[in-house]
């Protein structure tokens, strides 16, 4: 390289630096990739013999024909046939067809190929003249004579033509004599100019697109648009420092030398949309085959990306100057020889960009070329090489970066679970893809022994699993990649293993129990066999883990579980086998299977009295059940509310009989049966009486029983006499009275009050107490008494005083009932009047009744003419009317008075 100028590179900050000459060679290496093979085309034998001081001038490549311009006026045509040699190389078979003279002792300046036309069209000597492509004769004019244009410095042909003719070549050329630029058609027997535009200085290069352009001026470059004369200026350069370079490169775009060692690309409008790239500030010339721009310099060709403006690839070759690219063929030659700038296959330099770890720019050629492939062929290509770009990230531990390019690829997720030893189900069909999409034979070779490495590797597969999981990429391969996450799960000791096991997934079992076992999951392993459908296999392992024979810390509640999971089992042999054993671990806990097992028409419903049989010997777990029937269900039976009254009655009885039982025990157990002696309509009061008859310690709950059975004299004679419990007999009376009428409650009430002022002949001593019993109950329930009654039955030594708030409370009483009936007895006779009066006003109407009308009341239609009409004329039925007076306020007032009315 040593004559090749410094090259400069753009910084972050966006500022330019100079390389030294080593640096820059170091910067080859790093980023060089073989986008292109220099191949021969025309040797200099073949072209001047033996001809020493024949050089090249200019070369056109139409298709496989290349005509050579050279320094002595000749033009040469060969036929160029592509060889691909069996080891993929390319190779030309070239042919001289004809040679011919021009007859201008001048250099061949410039060839161009008009192939719709037959022609080329030749600079030489400042003439443009047309010559037939086949026979390199001069073409006559239409007028006579050759067809000439004199006085051109440079043309160039529109590759985007404005004119539709497709027999017909726009041109554009440089004059010398003056500063324009002539735009000529090009027929095949004559040129025409058409449009001629001055410019501020004299043009030196120019190239055209359409309507617009490029001009390489004395100081500087612009776009000039020879339809409308608007114009835009570039940037500036100096002509007589270096050479000028302007080149179509697209619709629109071209390609430009800048000062500094740069190539600048301009769209019409002046605006650059691609960063520049750095090249040799001595190019000679510059082509670009996409996404390629290739410079010539003195020594060497360089290669630049015009994706990311790295230099990709240097070759060595001198004595160059001549570099075009025709119709994507990139030509070049020297003083000598024509050679072939070859591009290897795209796929190829990506494969060779991956293989050196050089992800992104593999990435960025691969979507750079995208308009180069076909759609479909770039969608597989595109697919496998971020496939690839995302398993060298992995193999970086990048896991982000690889888990977005396994995304976007679409990757096949078991080539990532397949390496790692024994994830995949012994039943998957999976083989790896080839050619491989990495270079690891599995993750130990990956992690080269570095636990840490692999404990890594295995959480990122975890998380993209899940991530994936419930994606359409894993259709057709969810049991390799569920019966991975689950190995995973279960040896990371991972929470949602159990998630993962209590939904919907396709775990293999085969695969999955030995590993779950492996690792003391036997809770998860139970949900795995449940959700197979092997219910008693997961019973029996859970069993064991509670009985101790497995360990799993997994659940603390597991028997819980268990008694809920038999509640729900809808397999009724398994619930008979396993209650068994629930009763024997926790008999209060055990007969939850039966009482919390859910009502539904998928589940197999559980005769009670089968399962009071069952549960006959554990009275602990009998008495819960009967108390989930009659408490909970109101099962309205005899024979469950007796067995539970006795239950209770043996629990009391038990308790009583028992020395050390603590008084809240007791306590508790008398409550509940009190509680259900007087709530319960059902149980056999009688033989319940006579279970209880030699127990003086249940005299509260005999007199209950009594009441039950309309003795309340003796319940009270035991509440009173026996018990002294004063409180208790008057709750007896509001309890026996609760849901009967107010005259049953009198009536309850006056004979407690006769018990008390009866006395006991048996105990005068205790006279006393029962009639202050007797004046408290007065004076609490005053209200409840029959005033005159309770006067003449009470003793004639008793002071008012002593009975003042009675007396109180019932004269209240008898007034509040008297103005009441008052009340009641005005608004019937006020209704009455109103009745009477609308009936006077409704006489002397008549009063229509058929089969279609109706009862403004019941809303039944009428079938015989006996009606009542209310007022507003409205037609009912007698028995209708009667229910509305029977059931009006008035009526119920007058029903419900007190015989003190």
């Amino acid at each position: 390289m040593g004559g090749v100028s410094p090259w400069i590179r753009k910084t972050k900050r966006r500022s330019w630096v100079v390389l030294s000459r080593q640096q820059c060679v170091d910067a080859v290496a790093a980023m060089s990739v073989k986008a292109f093979e220099l191949v021969p085309a025309v040797e200099r034998d073949l072209l001047m013999g033996d001809k020493a001081r024949i050089n090249i001038e200019c070369i056109e490549c139409c298709g496989k024909h290349l005509y050579v311009g050279t320094n002595d006026c000749f033009v040469h045509h060969f036929l160029l046939d592509e060889v691909p040699s069996p080891k993929g190389k390319l190779s030309y078979l070239v042919q001289k067809l004809l040679h011919k003279y021009l007859g201008l002792k001048k250099p061949v300046a410039e060839l161009r190929a008009a192939s719709a036309l037959e022609r080329l069209i030749v600079l030489c000597d400042g003439m443009v003249f047309l010559v037939d492509m086949v026979t390199l004769e001069s073409v006559p004019s239409a007028a006579g004579g050759g067809v000439k244009i004199r006085g051109v410095i440079a043309f160039c042909v529109n590759e985007n033509p404005v004119n539709g003719d497709p027999f017909c070549v726009e041109m554009a050329i440089l004059s010398s004599k003056r500063r324009t630029v002539q735009i000529y058609m090009v027929h095949k027997d004559r040129v025409q100019l058409v449009k001629e535009v001055s410019t501020p200085e004299q043009p030196c290069a120019l190239s055209l697109d359409g309507y617009f352009l490029c001009l390489a001026l004395t100081t500087q470059y612009m776009i000039l648009n020879y339809n409308t004369g608007a114009s835009q200026d570039l940037f500036p350069y100096n002509s007589e420092e270096r050479r000028p370079i302007v080149k179509r490169i697209s619709r629109e775009e071209f390609l430009l030398a800048a000062p500094g060692g740069l190539g600048m690309f301009a769209n019409a409008e002046g605006v650059s949309q691609r960063a520049p790239v750095s090249w040799s500030e001595s190019v000679i010339a510059a082509a670009v085959s996409f996404p390629y721009v290739v410079a010539l310099d003195e020594n060497f060709i360089t290669i630049h990306s015009m994706l990311d403006q790295q230099l990709k690839q240097t070759l060595s070759f001198r004595d160059g100057h001549i570099l075009q690219d025709f119709e994507g063929k990139v030509m070049l030659a020297s003083t000598k020889a024509v050679y072939v700038l070859v591009p290897l296959p795209l796929e190829k330099q990506i494969q060779d960009l991956l293989a050196s770890h050089r992800v992104e720019e593999a990435l960025i050629l691969t979507e750079g070329a995208q308009r180069n492939i076909p759609k479909d062929k770039f969608q597989v290509l595109h697919r496998r090489i971020l496939q690839r770009a995302g398993f060298i990230q992995f193999g970086k531990l990048q896991f982000q970066e690889a888990k977005e390019h396994f995304r976007k690829g679409e990757l096949d997720v078991r080539e990532l679970i397949s390496l790692y030893p024994l994830l995949l189900p012994a039943s998957s069909s999976f083989t790896r893809f080839h050619p491989p999409l990495h270079e690891f034979a599995d993750l130990n070779h990956l992690a080269q022994g570095d636990q840490e490495k692999v404990l890594r590797c295995k959480k990122f597969l975890i998380s993209y699993l899940k991530e994936v999981r419930s994606t359409e990429v894993v259709n057709g391969c969810r049991e390799d990649v569920d019966t991975a996450l689950l190995k995973l799960y279960a040896e990371q000791d991972h929470d949602s293993l159990l998630d993962l096991l209590a939904t919907e997934n396709a775990c293999v079992l085969a695969d999955s129990v030995p590993w779950l076992e492996k690792y003391h999951k036997y809770f998860a392993l139970g949900l795995l066999y449940h959700y197979n459908g092997q219910d008693s296999a997961a019973l029996q392992v859970w069993t064991r883990v509670v009985d101790g024979d497995l360990q799993d810390s997994t659940r603390s509640d597991l028997f819980d579980y268990i008694v809920d999971f038999l509640c729900c089992c809808s397999n009724l042999d398994l619930v008979w086998k396993y209650a068994d054993w629930a009763l024997q671990k926790d008999s209060t806990k055990g007969v939850h299977i039966f009482i919390r097992r859910p009502s539904s028409k998928d589940q197999s419903e559980l005769n009670p009295e089968e399962v009071i049989t069952y549960l006959g010997n554990n009275k602990e777990a009998l008495l819960l059940y009967l108390e989930y029937l009659v408490l909970e269900k109101k099962i309205q039976k005899e024979k469950f509310h007796s067995h539970l009254a006795v239950l209770y009655l043996e629990r009391v009885m038990s308790l009583l009989s028992d020395s050390s039982t603590d008084e809240e025990s007791m306590t508790r157990a008398r409550e509940r049966l009190q509680a259900f002696l007087r709530e319960s309509n059902l149980y056999r009061v009688q033989f319940l009486l006579g279970k209880m008859e030699n127990c003086e310690q249940l005299l509260l709950e005999r007199a209950t029983l009594h009441g039950k059975l309309e003795e309340h004299d003796k319940a009270l004679h035991i509440l009173v006499h026996k018990l002294r419990d004063f409180p208790s007999a008057e709750a007896f009376c509001v309890w026996a009275s609760s849901s009967r009428d107010p005259a049953h409650r009198q009536r309850l009430f006056h004979l407690l009050l006769e018990v008390y002022l009866g006395g006991e002949p048996q105990a005068e001593a205790g006279g006393g107490v029962l009639e202050m019993a007797a004046v408290d109950l007065l004076n609490r329930h005053g209200e409840v008494f029959d005033a005159v009654r309770v006067l003449r039955v009470l003793p004639e030594g008793w002071s008012l005083q002593l009975l003042r708030p009675f007396l109180n409370r019932a004269i209240r009483a008898t007034m509040h009932t008297r103005h009441t009936s008052q009340i009641a007895v005005g608004l019937a006779h006020s209704e009455n009047v109103q009745l009477l009066h609308d009936r006077l006003k409704e006489r002397k109407k008549p009063i229509f009744v058929s089969e279609k009308k109706g009862c403004h009341l019941c809303h039944n239609t009428f079938k015989e003419p006996d009606v009542v009409c209310l007022p507003g004329g409205v037609p009912v039925h007698t028995h209708c009317v009667a229910q509305r007076i029977k059931d009006s306020p008035t009526k119920r007032q007058l029903t419900n008075s007190s015989n003190h009315t």
